[in-house]
């Protein structure tokens, strides 16, 4: 199956943008959606966009995924192959202070892109999942045979419910679905949310970034053009039949996890400059360790992330200290 005609949902966020455009470089047509909410810099989601709207197969639709009839109404005007949905109300802190929006994008506007895949049929749906699905683990590494029956945050139980519904909207309606349990995603274009974008802008400013659990908490930090690979190859292979579902689900990271104080001491080395450390303890909803078991990767796409730490944030920081001069 070829990429023809994607419908893109979060297309002017993070992992989103950098999709769209590697789907567009491939001569893909490109419908991308995001409502360009403001739960960070609104002007980062335009500066992406921008960068789409250079290539002639894209296509931008300000739309909310929990608006039904609107989404509906795309799907019949813009038959595509292929939806890959990666709206969703990311962070895990954020989860605990406003639950509301967690439900109405992560799990109503689920609801809606699958009913939209029942109603206009699509070859594949692609979704993203996450880590966080696995909450405190003991069995390291995480891999997608194990229970996750224990999220610890609401983002992480939203995200636990995308895979049970794309189950079984594929065991009833025959949508073939998978979902992408992603690690740590960072590099250019990043999330402002996330600890190394915000690190990054307190080290250059002189002021002292906070390391909860004293520093000792490990991620398995992924760079976006890893995360992009990865999605480029899964999304022309429909999974195959089991137990009456073309469903399935991957952990997409690298396989490496960095303690933060490591990951901290790379942003050095990579900005140049010593930052201030305020060491605390554990936050609420935080996980001690994220590790991907990418094995049902490698064996089925022959596919494993390759960026080491210091190489992307290296870039990363060229993006930054370009795009805010």
């Amino acid at each position: 199956m070829q990429y023809s005609k994607v419908i893109l949902t979060g297309a002017a966020g993070f992992i989103g943008s950098h999709l769209a455009k590697r789907l567009l470089e491939t001569g893909a047509e490109v419908v991308g959606l995001d409502n360009i909410n403001d739960y960070y810099d609104v002007n980062l989601k335009y500066h992406r966009l921008s960068e789409l709207e250079k290539y002639e197969g894209f296509t931008f639709i300000r739309c909310d995924i929990s608006q039904k009839d609107e989404l509906n109404r795309i799907f019949e005007e813009h038959r595509a192959d292929v939806v890959v949905n990666l709206a969703a109300q990311a962070g895990v802190r954020y989860s605990i202070e406003n639950p509301q929006v967690y439900i109405d994008s992560n799990v109503i506007g689920f609801f809606n892109i699958l009913e939209a895949c029942r109603n206009y049929p699509v070859k594949h749906l692609v979704y993203a999942s996450s880590s966080s699905v696995y909450g405190n683990s003991d069995k390291i590494p995480f891999s997608v045979d194990d229970r996750v029956d224990n999220p610890i945050s609401l983002y992480a139980a939203t995200k636990k419910s995308n895979e049970l519904m794309a189950y079984t909207y594929s065991h009833l309606f025959g949508i073939p679905a998978t979902g992408l349990r992603f690690f740590t995603v960072y590099g250019p274009a990043g999330r402002p949310d996330m600890a190394y974008f915000s690190f990054t802008k307190k080290i250059l400013a002189g002021e002292p970034i906070k390391l909860f659990n004293y520093g000792e908490l490990e991620r398995d930090f992924t760079y976006v053009d890893d995360i992009i690979e990865g999605i480029m190859r899964i999304i022309p292979t429909v999974p195959e039949e089991q137990n009456g579902a073309r469903a399935k689900v991957y952990n997409i990271g690298n396989n490496k996890p960095v303690a933060l104080k490591e990951f901290v001491a790379a942003l050095e080395y990579a900005i140049g400059v010593k930052a201030k450390i305020e060491y605390l303890p554990m936050q609420p909803g935080d996980v001690y360790r994220t590790y991907a078991d990418i094995s049902e990767l490698e064996k089925d796409f022959g596919f494993k992330p390759q960026t080491d730490i210091r190489t992307g944030l290296r870039r990363f920081a060229e993006w930054y200290k370009g795009y805010y001069k």
